[in-house]
């Protein structure tokens, strides 16, 4: 299939294209030839004034939608007041984050570095897994995704994203996701940590079996090593529950944390339970981590998530969105994969034509793959918007609704 054609850009839209990629770096590719403005909710709209209902969320970022009004508040007030405060100083904002983020991640999980993305993230928890255990050993999984800077690069599957950096970090080996025996033979008396997303997301969008992440953890156990959860993507409400990990009844010893933490402010986190001791003096430190600009942002996004109940929202409406999107019928889908509002859709061919046609109809969706278009909307988008992104997606493969779907 052809790549469709793309929106038109108007020369509004030209001169910023033209500015933006004067000076970028060329590592960025832009999928998506149209300049964002603005946004409010579920939709975004570009500098010509179109409207596009946003299933990207910046890739799982703006949970509570882009824009909200607490989110937007906490931040006009705190930016008045102090924009930074290095560690080395308390500071309110970050003792109320801190609060926050004790409420609502997993028990046992009541110590918190606070740093700026996902990788830094990654990052730490490594360095944090071989202090505590004196090991250096990592299991990580086939497809797995952690981020691209060393540390997290070397866990990251993908073999095109490592290969021009070799060598990177040794003693990583990565095992098949969901293969009990593989994964758990993997872990030895040497291994520091597995580190492990409940959902592949950069993967395929593809859950973790219940089996699967318990028997790691038991191997864990056993040997002595820790279980690093990656929850950057899965975090903060996406699933149907705060985090993806509680789906399974599973406990990790390190939670990395970012991207829907701060209601679109960059951010991360690193939580830690009790097992892993003692974090020495200095070993890690962030200039930025902890501003209180973010830990604002941050406080006011969970107060959203846990006042408007948007995990259970994103548990209701996912199941409503995949009931929706099985209705389809169209032979073209190979599979429908998921949990709450991060849903794949496995084609049987290209999605990036897919997805550039989708643009054309007003909707902005993900890839995960080749094949697999990936759907991340925030956790208050509507039924209505739903059923416009389903049907604009069975015009798009060539197919309508079943007969009797709603």
């Amino acid at each position: 299939m052809s790549m469709a054609p793309v929106v038109p850009i108007s020369s509004k839209s030209e001169d910023y294209v033209k500015r933006d990629v004067a000076n970028l770096s060329p590592s960025y590719t832009r999928s998506y030839p149209f300049v964002m403005d603005r946004g409010r909710g579920s939709e975004v709209w570009d500098v010509d004034g179109r409207r596009y209902i946003d299933f990207t969320t910046g890739i799982a970022v703006t949970n509570t939608g882009h824009c909200h009004p607490a989110v937007v508040a906490a931040v006009q007030t705190q930016v008045a007041r102090l924009i930074t405060c290095n560690e080395l100083f308390y500071n309110d904002a970050r003792a109320q984050c801190l609060e926050r983020l004790d409420r609502i991640t997993p028990d046992g999980i009541n110590r918190f570095f606070l740093c700026n993305s996902g990788t830094e993230a990654v990052e730490g928890a490594i360095k944090f897994a071989r202090m505590a255990t004196g090991r250096k050993h990592v299991v990580a999984a086939m497809r797995g995704y952690h981020g691209k800077t060393l540390g997290s690069l070397s866990a990251t599957w993908e073999r095109k994203y490592k290969e021009p950096f070799a060598p990177l970090v040794p003693d990583f080996s990565h095992v098949p996701y969901n293969n009990v025996a593989e994964f758990t033979g993997a872990i030895d008396d040497q291994t520091a940590a597995v580190i492990l997303e409940p959902i592949q997301g950069e993967g395929g969008v593809r859950p973790a079996t219940g089996e699967f992440l318990q028997a790691v953890r038991r191997a864990c156990d056993e040997k002595g090593a820790l279980l690093i959860i990656d929850e950057i993507q899965t975090g903060f409400g996406r699933t149907g529950r705060m985090f993806a990990c509680e789906h399974f009844g599973v406990l990790p010893d390190i939670l990395t944390m970012a991207k829907g933490i701060a209601g679109g402010v960059p951010m991360g986190a690193i939580g830690i339970d009790r097992r892993v001791g003692e974090i020495e003096k200095q070993s890690h430190t962030s200039t930025f981590g902890g501003n209180p600009l973010a830990c604002a942002a941050a406080v006011a996004a969970i107060d959203v998530l846990t006042g408007e109940d948007l995990p259970r929202r994103a548990a209701e409406i996912g199941a409503y969105f995949v009931e929706r999107l099985r209705a389809i019928g169209s032979p073209r889908i190979r599979e429908i994969r998921g949990l709450g509002l991060m849903i794949g859709i496995e084609l049987k061919d290209k999605a990036g034509p897919v997805a550039q046609t989708l643009m054309q109809e007003g909707v902005l969706a993900l890839l995960a793959g080749t094949t697999v278009l990936r759907f991340l909307p925030p956790l208050v988008i509507t039924r209505e918007q739903v059923d416009r992104v389903v049907d604009a997606l069975a015009k798009v493969l060539g197919a309508g609704p079943r007969a009797g779907a709603e």
